[in-house]
């Protein structure tokens, strides 16, 4: 039978020992290369230890709250399934006599060598180590390799181990379960249809997040007398996260461009009347500047993108998303759909029935899913210009700012002269992983370029 001797580790440079605080494993139990078998802790930390080797626990040599030295034998596995197993309480234990004399305890393992596994199978395309058991979670939980190759590994070496891959599994699942959690969360704060709704798109690919906010710690903030605490509601504790997430997702970069839409603010209040009676509709600002942002993005569709893992995935359909405030005060965003399939007069409609069902609170699961692009106005509260977080999984988010009237230089064949222009700027943050200054300014350079060329003799 051959047996093989699980030692203390070194822990540390000035470690010399660690007590034993918890068993994973019983006897009896199987234990699989790099799964934890138990818990210690040292004067610096508390850690798992992984096993180093496959077999049957079939010895204990200390029990709980027992202190090792680093290079202690903790413990004996047996590669042999047919094994008989010796059960041990302590190191001290009087019950030896019951184990025949072929299962004595090797004094080392200089000549056990536990079974040869296929090295083929223990090496990712990158040449990284992963053990059977690592692969055989990430082939159940549906880890890509990619994904794989960029966890860091707790284990020696920067091997990656069970609990690394656990933990990676588990923060993919908070991730994505953000949509379905969020889509839960109006029937909360609103009592009606719109238990499906969610501040973020619900297209979010959980492969694409691999960043949790569970490890990010905020400061302890002192109550003062007087002082009145609000519970966050559910929807806005995972309007937060997503933020947060986003934020650590995504290197964030914002350009900023004026644009001169006084021929869409002169086009605009000569046709509205006309446009209300023809179409039943009001004709605002926000479907004349999707309109242009569509255009933009055929101009350059690697706006139209998103990230999953080292991937780069190029979306075919122009979806916008929409921020629209609820009465809450949380937001939500609606998607146009094919937006880039729809005339001036479609967006509009579209638009309204989008913002109208947000209010109240008629939105529709698929009303909330696959936007590839999101826009915000803040202009809508006066702001000028903003720096909008990036809406996960895309890689780009444009703000409106308010449209002001204000004195500027007008160039004419004649000569210059100051004249009252209506103006805006355009704030678009972007995902510096891939995007970068030069697409990223071009591409609302290009916006402000669609507006200010807008044809104020054009019919609807």
């Amino acid at each position: 039978m051959a047996q093989i001797e699980i030692r203390l580790p070194k822990m540390g440079e000035s470690v010399t020992e660690a007590t034993i605080t918890n068993w994973l494993k019983n006897i009896g139990d199987t234990v699989e290369i790099d799964e934890p078998l138990v818990e210690v802790a040292t004067d610096k930390v508390d850690n798992e230890l992984p096993s180093e080797f496959s077999g049957v626990l079939i010895k204990k040599l200390f029990e709980k709250d027992e202190v090792a030295k680093v290079g202690d034998v903790i413990a004996i596995l047996s590669t042999d399934e047919a094994a008989e197993i010796q059960e041990t309480t302590s190191v001290s234990s009087s019950t030896e006599n019951s184990v025949s004399a072929a299962e004595t305890i090797p004094n080392s393992i200089t000549n056990l060598n536990p079974p040869a596994e296929d090295a083929s199978s223990l090496k990712s395309e990158t040449g990284k180590f992963f053990s059977p058991l690592v692969k055989s979670i990430a082939k159940k939980e549906g880890v890509t390799a990619n994904e794989l190759d960029q966890i860091n590994g707790s284990g020696q070496g920067g091997r990656v181990t069970k609990k690394d891959i656990l933990e990676f599994v588990e923060n993919k699942s908070k991730n994505g379960s953000v949509v379905s959690a969020v889509q839960t969360s109006a029937e909360d704060n609103a009592n009606a249809n719109a238990k499906t709704q969610t501040p973020i798109s619900s297209a979010v690919n959980k492969e694409s997040v691999s960043v949790t906010t569970a490890s990010i710690k905020g400061p302890v903030v002192p109550i003062n007398a007087g002082d009145e605490i609000i519970e966050m509601d559910r929807m806005r504790k995972l309007i937060a996260e997503h933020m947060v997430m986003s934020k650590h997702v995504s290197p964030h970069v914002t350009s900023f461009v004026e644009a001169d839409v006084t021929n869409i603010v002169n086009w605009r209040n000569s046709i509205k009347n006309e446009f209300l009676k023809r179409e039943g509709e009001n004709i605002t600002f926000t479907p004349i500047f999707i309109e242009a942002i569509v255009k933009a993005i055929k101009d350059f569709p690697m706006i139209n993108v998103s990230v999953s893992g080292t991937t780069i995935i190029k979306r075919k359909d122009i979806n916008v998303g929409m921020a629209t405030a609820l009465p809450s005060g949380n937001l939500i965003v609606p998607v146009l759909k094919n937006a880039d399939r729809m005339n001036l007069v479609g967006i509009t409609k579209a638009v309204n029935e989008m913002a109208n069902n947000a209010r109240n609170n008629k939105l529709k699961p698929e009303d909330i899913q696959g936007g590839t692009f999101t826009v915000t106005n803040v202009g809508s509260f006066g702001n000028v210009m903003g720096t909008p977080i990036i809406n996960q999984p895309q890689v780009a988010i444009l703000a409106l700012g308010a449209i002001r009237k204000i004195p500027a230089v007008i160039e004419t064949p004649e000569g210059d002269f100051i004249g009252i222009r209506h103006k805006m700027f355009l704030s678009h943050s972007y995902d510096h992983r891939v995007v970068d200054g030069s697409l990223g300014g071009q591409f609302v350079k290009k916006v402000a370029d669609y507006l200010e060329q807008f044809d104020p003799k054009r019919t609807f």
